[in-house]
């Protein structure tokens, strides 16, 4: 920003609306004279509407939702509104993005505020003409009164003004009603998409400062690596080359140029010797070290460790997927600026708020000393290594004072270092009795952490500088999320109703491996394995598998869904098993309280080489009161190709050493040319709240590829990825 938020109301009249959201900090209204839970929306004299979210913008559309719902609570044209970066010096606190909750979370609170500060408006307005307040409306900002257009706007209102009034809707009990929906519910194009395609500076790898200098890591080999001979060699001396900083086993290099740094850096890693710990598990037994390794056994449901049973017919199965990489498009980076005792930092990671402590405790610096300010990067949904790199920009910054530091991370390095998501393995078993009824569920998922942020003090040993430096922090012990989200255990609760149910979580005491949140945690993994296993029991009784679902199903907007999705994917017409051409259904409610999805998968598998075409898939999604119906459209296409390429292409390699996967060779993804054909019907729910979306297709995709597969080859796939080795062959 090229004003503060202090300078900008001190100009001339404007009205901030403020409140707050359950467990998030609180935060003044700076300049406007007044305390006030969290700054969102600023309304100013000129028709510009700025809206300040406390989540960010990670390219899932939540600003434009927003943006939306602001202009149709104002009565304003959407075009009038701008979306300001989350910055930890104005913006409200809402900890991270994550866990698709924005909408479903700060959504309704923005429209309430949204709505108190049109009325505010209109009380003024009223008050100036002499009127009842039930005879003042507004369009687009303009005042009408008893149906006639006056002279009086927003703006004039706030011009003459020239206050600069807070309302807190914290303190508003009253309960509004807001006019007919006119952004809401409509495909708003959206808004951060112009800047993106006109190259005009939205994206991190974008921003150049003055007299920026550029750095680069030079990583250990492997994690537990330490330095065993130091030696510079020449890299000192090399062109551009302006320092070489050293923290225990921490190595960077600073220079003029970003191809300086990155020539100086690959010189200096030939000139250290490392000594490698050669301690991560065999990669081709990872489950059963899963399996073996000591863990903490808790109960889920059922309050048993221990298998029901029920005396019915027994069947049983186990269900594997691998580690996987975020495999960010653009590697990790991060801007710092260390001046006059103050650090500033330009940063892609998920939370600005918690970045900040994290690094300022790291850092041994006061909180009040640190800012960081959020921009985009072709990123990813979790924790990659933006936060890392944020840590170390800022670690660099503080030994290169009054020069900004642009560090970038290395695609191998990104591959090598970020935290990945943890493999997963699921042992799950059930009897049915003679009416093809589940009597019994028991479900064991063994899994390392889903979450290992660096969010505050007490886990800023997470950050990667943390544990390198010469004054190391402890790694914080593993973590699980507690239910109902969950970590290793999101969705392992099955939706269906079974006469009982036992899951039991296994969580791995250690992490060999660096560990984090990847889109979706244990969803993807439980998901797969209660939707190949729903389709194992009803092939087993030789029963339709979206009826057995159905059979098992209580919630009835699960069935409607499932009825739809059978309906517009022409589930009735799909061939015989064994033919090579597969139709698979996976099915599943995100967290089991957030959006319906469930998805038919199309595809062909080849006989003599058991290559998998994804030919089409189509879901059908229900996430309540939709606000903006292109975006959710795109988040479902989005998670359906991520998770198809999880599925069928991607497994993270290594050895005793080190993590081997370190290109797009060594860990490919899905090509354009293999993307099939999707359709997204959504189910609008005007009258229900608004669910999040961004991570509810990876588990119901999955298991509809596995089941599709299945039913080409009439051999059931149970470990991802799925290979071609997988299968022998396919039964005509």
């Amino acid at each position: 920003m090229k004003t503060s938020r202090r300078q900008f109301l001190q100009a001339t009249g404007s009205l901030v609306v403020c409140f707050s959201l359950p467990g998030c900090a609180k935060q003044s209204a700076s300049g406007a004279g007044t305390t006030a839970l969290g700054n969102r929306i600023l309304i100013n004299w000129d028709g510009r509407v700025t809206v300040y979210p406390g989540k960010v913008e990670l390219g899932q559309g939540i600003g434009t939702a927003i943006a939306q719902l602001v202009a149709d609570g104002l009565s304003i044209d959407i075009g009038r509104i701008s979306l300001a970066d989350v910055d930890t010096d104005f913006s409200p606190n809402e900890s991270y993005t994550y866990s698709s909750i924005s909408i479903q979370q700060s959504g309704p609170a923005f429209a309430r505020a949204a709505q108190i500060g049109r009325r505010h408006l209109l009380q003024r307005a009223a008050s100036m003409l002499g009127a009842d307040l039930l005879d003042v409306s507004s369009v687009d900002g303009q005042i009408v009164l008893r149906g006639k257009a006056t002279n009086t706007s927003y703006w004039t209102l706030l011009r003459e003004a020239n206050t600069h009034d807070v309302v807190d809707v914290d303190d508003v009990a009253v309960d509004l009603q807001g006019d007919a929906d006119v952004a809401v519910g409509n495909s708003i194009a959206r808004l951060d998409i112009p800047d993106k395609v006109f190259a005009l500076g939205s994206f991190i790898q974008d921003i150049r400062l003055p007299k920026m200098v550029h750095a680069r890591i030079v990583c250990p080999p492997a994690e537990r690596a330490t330095i065993a001979t130091y030696n510079v060699g020449t890299a000192e001396s090399m062109s551009g080359v302006q320092k070489i900083i050293r923290d225990g086993n921490f190595v960077a290099v600073v220079a003029q140029r970003e191809q300086q740094a990155r020539l100086a850096a690959n010189e200096l890693s030939q000139s250290i010797e490392w000594h490698v710990a050669g301690d991560l598990p065999d990669a081709q037994h990872i489950h059963d070290w899963l399996s073996d390794t000591p863990s903490t056994v808790s109960n889920v449901v059922g309050g048993s460790a221990k298998p029901i049973g029920s005396g019915g017919e027994k069947h049983s199965a186990t269900y594997t997927r691998p580690f996987h990489a975020h495999a960010s498009i653009a590697p990790s980076m991060a801007i710092a600026f260390f001046r006059d005792g103050q650090l500033t930092i330009w940063s892609h990671a998920q939370g600005m708020y918690p970045l900040r402590t994290a690094i300022a405790h790291t850092l041994r610096m006061d909180v009040d000393k640190v800012r960081c300010i959020y921009k985009q990067s072709a990123g990813c949904y979790g924790h990659n290594g933006a936060d890392d790199a944020a840590c170390e920009a800022a670690a660099i910054a503080l030994e290169f004072p009054n020069v900004p530091v642009r560090l970038q991370w290395e695609r191998a390095d990104e591959f090598a270092w970020e935290p990945y998501g943890s493999a997963m393995k699921i042992d799950v078993s059930a009897d049915l009795d003679d009416d093809s009824m589940v009597t019994a569920w028991n479900y064991d998922v063994f899994s390392c952490a889903h979450t290992s942020r660096p969010r505050d003090a007490a886990n800023a040993g997470n950050f990667i500088y943390a544990q390198h430096k010469a004054n190391p922090l402890p790694i914080p012990a593993p973590r699980s999320i507690p239910q109902p989200a969950g970590g290793e255990d999101r969705n392992a609760v099955p939706l269906y109703e079974f006469a009982a149910t036992n899951v039991v979580k296994h969580l791995a005491s250690s992490m060999p491996i660096r560990v984090s949140s990847l889109r979706g945690l244990g969803a993807y993994a439980n998901v797969f394995a209660i939707e190949s296993f729903m389709d194992e029991l009803a092939g087993a009784r030789n029963v339709d598998p979206l009826g057995f679902r159905l059979a098992h199903l209580g919630d009835d907007r699960a069935k409607e869904l499932l009825t739809k999705l059978a309906d517009v994917s022409g589930w009735s017409t799909r061939p015989k098993g064994g033919t090579g051409i597969g139709w698979g259904l996976g099915f599943a409610q995100f967290k089991n309280l957030s959006s319906y999805v469930g998805v038919v998968f199309e595809l062909t598998v080849a006989p003599s080489t058991g290559r998998i075409e994804l030919r089409r898939a189509v879901a059908v999604c229900d996430a309540g009161k939709i606000v903006n119906p292109d975006g959710v459209v795109a988040q479902i296409e989005g998670g359906i190709i991520q998770s198809a390429s999880w599925t069928i292409k991607e497994c993270l390699q290594f050895s005793k050493n080190q993590i081997t996967s370190r290109d797009w060779a060594s860990y490919p993804i899905l090509r354009f040319d293999e993307i099939p054909q999707i359709e997204v019907h959504l189910m609008q729910r005007s009258n229900h709240k608004s669910l999040g979306v961004g991570e509810s297709a990876q588990g119901p995709t999955a298991a509809a590829i596995a089941n599709a597969v299945s039913h080409a080859c009439s051999q059931r796939i149970r470990n991802l990825p799925i290979k071609a080795s997988a299968y022998d062959k396919i039964v005509s």
